[in-house]
C-alpha cells in the first residue's frame, strides 16, 4: 500500500511565506518623503524607477502625492491589497505601524528604521513590540535597522542604496547595512552579479534558517553568501544549512573571530572552548565553507560555481618559473594541502616534450622559455595523472612568453573530469589579457600563485567535510548488546539535585560513564583509614587513593590524590596526607577517599569532555589530555549527536590522533573501539540534560584497553526548570518513538526512526519492492539502480528530525539473523505553513499485515506532538490499500480540482 509524496517545499495553491518580500505584487512605503537624501525618498525612487512589475503606494500622512505618485494617510487607506510594506519611519511609531499592517492583511514589511535593541533597553522593547504585532499578523519581517532588498534578476530594488547591482546567480545576505553598501558599490565596479542582495539587520524574525531555505530552492541562485555578525537561532541556521549545502555552496564569513577567548568554567572542558571554534565546529557540521576575508568569500564563490571540487588534498603544479613554483608549495603545504607525486608514467611522458633540465618532479618546471604549445602538451599530461587531485598552471611573463596565446591554447583543459582547474597569471598590463581569456573560459585565474593555493586549500577541504557529513557511519560494535542503562544515570542526577549538589563525586561520575557502556576503573569508597587498607588489599597493589568529595571539582589542585601505593604502609600514609592536604586548603567537611587500581601500562592520555556553549548548547572535546591537556590544547570540538564517522572525522583533526595511527610497538590502538566510546560518550551528553559539563581527563588508550581513569560531572543548579537547559543545537535520534509492534500474523518487529547506519539496509528494501509497488509509490517508474545510488540514499537517511520524521519497521530475519527494513514511513514538513506531508511504502510480502496503518498511526502522532496543524498526501486512484488505511484513520478524500489525477488525503491536527 504505497503512497507517493509529490512536494516537501510549497503547495502549489499557496505562495512561499517570504515572497511578499522577494517577489511582490504591490508595495507601500510607509514614511515616503521628498526630503532630498532621505530614506522615504530614496527607497520610493527606487521602486517607481524599477522595473518588478508591482504597484507602488506611497503612505504620508501629510502629503496627497510624494514624487508625483499618489500618496495615502496610513495604510488601512490604500485600496488595493498590499504584499509588503517598507516601514522608514522612527522606531516610536513603528509597533503601531505593523499593528496596522496585520489589520490591513499585509503579508511582508522591511523594517530600514534604526533604534531598536541597538540602543539599550527601551529599544529592544519597542523591537519586541514589532515582532509581537507581525506575529499576530502572520507578517513576515526582514529589520529592523538594515538598508532593504533587492532582487536584480526581477528588477525589485526596495533598499535605501544609490545604486541596483547587476543581475547574477549569487545571494548575498550581510547583517551590516555599512559593509552592504561597500559590497554593493564594489560588485559595480568588478562586474559582479547578484541573485539577490539582502541587508538584514538585527534579524528580529526572518532568521539564517528562513533565507537559506529560501534561496536554496531559488531557480535564480546557485550559491549563497553571508556576512554574519550573529548567529540567532543556532537550531533554523544549521537545520537549513544541512539541506541545502549538498546542493548549494554555503559561503559565510564571520566577523569577530579575534574576540573568541577562553572562558572560566568549572572543568578542563570549558576552558579549552571558545564560541568561535564552536561556530567552526557547527560550519563543519553542516556543510557551511567558512572563511575569513570578503576576497575570499567571492573568490570561492567564483571558484566553486566554475570548477568541481577536489576529492583530495593532491595538486600538480605547472610552472615557467621555479620561484613562482616554490611560493605555491608553501603556501599550499602551509594550508594543509600537499604536491601530488608524479607517477611514473607522468614523468616519462614530460621527459619525452620538456627540455633535459626540466625539473623531473613536481612543481613541474617547464622553463622560462616555455611558449604555448610547450604549456599546453604540460597541462593535457598533468591533468592525466591519477596521483592528482587538481592542476595549477603558473605563468611568469617572460622574454618568450605570450600570456594571451598560451591562455587560449589552455581553455579546452577548463573542464578536467573530476579534477580543478585554476591558473596564476602573474604580472600588470601584458598578462591582462591571457588573465581574461582564461577566465571567461571558467578558468579562475589569479594574480599570485600562493593565493591560487589557498584557494585548492580551501576547495578540497571543504569537499573532505562534505563527504565526511554524509558519508555512511557504521552501526557501533556491540550496538545489539542493549541500549544504555538511562535510569540508573538519572536515578545519580536526580539524587543529586535533591541534596542541592551540582558536584558529582568522581564514584558517582563513573557509574554514570558505565551505565552508556564507557570503561573505567573501578572506584571504591572508603571512609577511614583502615577500611582503606582493606580495599587496597581486596582490589590489590598497587593502588591510587582520592579524595572522596561532592564539593571538590579539581583534586589534583588540593593535594587530594596519591599515585603507585604498593603497600599498607603507603596507603596509611597516603590518606592522612591526602586529609590533612585537603583540610589545610579547604577547611574541615570533606572525609573519606576512593580506592582504585593503578594502572600501568605505555598508552596515550586523551581528554573526552562536553560543555556548554550560550549559542549552540552542548558541545564535545576530544585531545591530548592528561596533566597539561591546558599547555598543549592540542583538541578538537564538535557538536553532538554524533556517529562512527562524525566521530572518526572528529579525531582526524587532533595531533594526537595521528601519532596513535603510528605504529606502537608492533600492536595498533583500536581505533575502532575509540568512535565507538565517542558515539556512547555523545549518547550521554544528549540523554542526560541537566549534565552541565564532563570531563573524563585522562581517558588511558592503548592497543591493549580503553579505560577512564578519572571522571567528573558537574550539573546545572538545582533550581533551574527543565525548560531553562540549554537545547542542542542538532535535534537528537528520537528514541521516544522507538517500540515494538505485533503483525496480524503474529510477526514482531521493532518500529523506530531511521538512521544513517540503516543506509545497506535501505538498499536490500528496494530490492525486494515490485514494479507495481515503485510505481505508485513513486507515480512513476524508478530504477533500482537509482533509487539505491548513495547520492539519493544520503538524502533519505539522513535525516533531519527537526524537519522530518521517518519510521521504518525492522526485524531480524529468522533465517539469516540479519536485520531488515519491512516498511518506511516519512513525514516531512512543509516549510510553508505548519502543515506536513506523508508517505508510506511497504515491502511486498508484508504488505496486508497491517504495517502501513501502524507507521501511518504513529506518524499522525509525531504530528500531534510536534503541534501540526494539518497532515497530507496525494494517493494514485487506483491505490485502493492506502486509500483504505487513510479513512480508517479519519482522513479526507477528494479530488482536487488543480489535479483530479491524484486522490488528496487530508487531515486536521489542531
Amino acid at each position: 500500500m504505497p503512497l507517493a509524496l509529490a512536494r516537501t517545499d510549497v503547495p502549489p495553491d499557496k505562495r512561499h511565506p517570504l515572497d511578499p518580500i522577494f517577489a511582490p505584487r504591490s508595495v507601500a512605503v510607509i514614511g515616503a518623503s521628498e526630503e532630498a537624501g532621505g530614506a522615504g525618498r530614496t527607497v520610493l525612487l527606487n521602486l517607481i524607477s524599477s522595473p518588478f512589475g508591482g504597484t507602488v503606494f506611497p503612505v504620508n500622512s501629510e502629503r496627497h502625492s510624494v514624487l508625483g505618485v499618489k500618496a495615502y494617510p496610513n495604510i488601512a487607506a490604500v485600496p488595493d491589497p498590499v504584499d509588503m510594506a517598507v516601514v522608514v519611519t522612527p522606531a516610536s511609531t513603528v509597533p503601531g505601524i505593523m499593528r496596522e499592517c496585520a489589520e490591513a492583511g499585509v503579508r511582508g514589511a522591511i523594517v530600514l528604521s534604526g533604534g531598536f535593541k541597538e540602543c539599550g533597553e527601551v529599544g529592544a522593547e519597542l523591537e519586541r513590540q514589532v515582532v509581537e504585532a507581525a506575529g499576530r499578523g502572520r507578517i513576515r519581517l526582514i529589520g529592523p535597522n538594515c538598508i532593504g532588498v533587492m532582487r536584480p534578476t526581477i528588477g525589485l530594488n526596495a533598499a535605501f542604496v544609490s545604486a541596483m547591482p547587476r543581475a547574477g546567480d549569487v545571494a548575498f545576505i550581510s547583517q551590516s547595512g555599512a559593509l552592504g553598501a561597500a559590497v554593493l558599490d564594489w560588485s559595480l565596479r568588478e562586474n559582479i552579479g547578484f541573485s539577490a542582495f539582502i541587508s538584514i539587520g538585527s534579524m528580529a524574525e526572518v532568521d539564517w534558517g528562513d533565507l537559506i531555505y529560501y534561496f536554496g530552492y531559488d531557480g535564480r541562485t546557485h550559491s549563497i553568501l553571508i556576512h554574519m555578525e550573529t548567529i540567532g537561532d543556532a537550531r533554523s541556521f544549521l537545520s537549513a544549512a544541512r539541506e541545502v549545502a549538498l546542493t548549494k555552496p554555503i559561503i559565510v564569513m564571520k566577523a569577530g573571530r579575534a574576540e573568541a577567548a577562553g572562558r572560566a568554567a568549572a572543568s578542563h572542558t570549558g576552558s579549552l572552548t571558545g564560541s568561535d571554534d564552536v561556530l567552526d565546529a557547527a560550519f563543519r557540521r553542516c556543510g557551511v565553507l567558512r572563511v575569513n576575508s570578503l576576497s575570499d568569500l567571492f573568490y570561492m564563490a567564483e571558484v566553486l560555481a566554475k570548477q568541481p571540487r577536489p576529492k583530495g588534498p593532491r595538486l600538480a603544479v605547472v610552472t615557467n618559473s621555479g620561484g613562482a613554483g616554490v611560493i605555491a608549495t608553501d603556501a599550499l603545504i602551509a594550508g594543509g594541502g600537499a604536491l601530488a607525486e608524479l607517477s611514473p608514467q607522468t614523468v616519462e611522458a614530460l621527459n619525452e616534450i620538456l627540455p633535459p633540465h626540466w625539473s623531473r618532479r613536481n612543481p613541474i618546471d617547464i622553463l622560462g622559455d616555455a611558449e604555448a604549445e610547450r604549456y599546453a602538451k604540460v597541462v593535457e599530461i598533468a591533468a592525466n595523472d591519477p596521483n592528482s587531485d587538481g592542476l595549477l598552471t603558473i605563468l611568469t611573463p617572460q622574454a618568450m612568453t605570450d600570456p594571451a596565446r598560451t591562455a587560449e591554447r589552455l581553455q579546452p583543459f577548463a573542464k578536467i573530469r573530476g579534477k580543478p582547474m585554476l591558473a596564476s597569471w602573474m604580472g600588470g598590463a601584458g598578462v591582462e589579457s591571457g588573465a581574461a581569456i582564461l577566465n571567461r573560459a571558467d578558468i579562475p585565474t589569479f594574480p599570485y600563485p600562493d593565493m591560487a593555493a589557498h584557494m585548492f586549500n580551501t576547495m578540497w577541504r571543504y569537499s573532505y567535510n562534505l563527504h565526511s557529513i554524509y558519508e555512511t557511519p557504521s552501526l557501533p560494535a556491540d550496538f545489539d548488546n542493549g541500549a544504555p542503562d538511562r535510569a540508573q544515570a538519572r536515578e545519580i542526577v536526580e539524587g543529586a539535585r535533591r541534596q542541592g549538589r551540582t558536584i558529582l563525586a568522581e564514584a558517582d561520575s563513573k557509574r554514570i560513564l558505565t551505565a552508556y557502556g564507557i570503561p573505567v576503573t573501578e572506584a571504591r569508597v572508603a571512609a577511614d583509614e583502615e577500611t582503606a587498607v582493606r580495599l587496597a588489599e581486596e582490589i590489590g597493589y598497587p593502588v591510587v587513593l582520592k579524595i572522596h568529595s561532592e564539593t571538590i571539582a579539581h583534586k589534583s589542585d588540593v593535594g587530594g590524590v596519591r599515585l603507585d601505593l604498593c603497600d599498607a604502609q603507603a596507603v596509611r600514609g597516603a590518606y592522612r596526607a591526602i586529609v590533612s592536604a585537603v583540610r589545610e586548603r579547604v577547611g574541615d567537611g570533606e572525609s573519606g577517599v576512593t580506592v582504585q587500581p593503578m594502572i600501568r601500562g605505555d598508552g596515550w592520555e586523551l581528554i573526552v569532555g562536553s560543555s556548554i556553549d550560550p549559542q549552540f548548547g552542548p558541545v564535545l572535546l576530544f585531545g591530548l589530555g592528561g596533566r597539561n591537556v591546558e599547555v598543549f590544547r592540542d583538541r578538537v570540538l564538535a557538536l553532538p549527536p554524533l556517529n562512527t564517522t562524525l566521530a572518526r572525522r572528529m579525531m582526524e583533526q587532533t595531533r594526537v590522533y595521528q601519532a596513535m595511527q603510528a605504529d606502537h610497538g608492533g600492536k595498533a590502538v583500536n581505533v575502532g573501539a575509540l568512535e565507538d566510546l565517542m558515539v556512547r560518550f555523545s549518547q550521554l551528553v544528549v540523554e542526560q540534560r541537566w549534565i552541565k559539563e564532563i570531563d573524563v581527563n585522562p581517558l588511558l588508550v592503548s592497543p591493549e584497553q580503553l579505560i577512564a581513569l578519572d571522571a567528573r560531572i558537574i550539573l546545572h543548579a538545582p533550581e533551574a526548570t527543565e525548560d531553562q537547559l540549554p537545547r542542542l543545537a542538532i535535534r537528537p535520534y528520537p528514541i521516544q518513538y522507538s517500540g515494538t509492534w505485533e503483525a496480524r500474523d503474529g510477526t514482531t518487529v521493532a518500529i523506530r526512526a531511521l538512521r544513517p547506519e540503516d543506509e545497506p539496509l535501505m538498499v536490500a528494501f528496494h530490492q525486494t519492492l515490485s514494479e507495481e509497488t515503485v510505481y505508485l509509490r513513486y507515480f512513476h517508474m524508478i530504477g533500482l539502480s537509482q533509487r539505491t545510488s548513495h547520492e539519493r540514499l544520503i538524502r533519505v537517511c539522513f535525516v533531519d528530525y527537526d524537519r522530518e520524521m521517518v519510521l521504518v519497521a525492522d526485524r531480524k530475519n529468522p533465517e539469516t539473523g540479519a536485520h531488515e527494513i519491512l516498511g518506511v514511513g516519512r513525514l516531512t514538513k512543509l516549510r510553508a505553513a505548519n502543515e506536513a506531508e506523508f508517505a508510506v511504502l511497504i515491502t511486498d510480502r508484508f504488505q496486508g499485515k497491517g504495517l502501513g496503518t501502524e507507521l501511518l498511526s504513529r506518524l499522525l502522532q509525531v504530528g500531534r506532538d510536534e503541534r501540526l496543524a494539518r497532515i497530507s498526501g496525494e494517493i494514485l486512484p487506483e491505490n485502493y490499500g492506502m486509500q483504505s488505511v487513510c479513512r480508517r484513520l479519519g482522513f479526507r478524500l477528494q479530488r482536487p480540482p488543480e489535479n483530479p489525477t491524484v486522490v488528496k488525503a487530508e487531515i486536521d491536527l489542531l
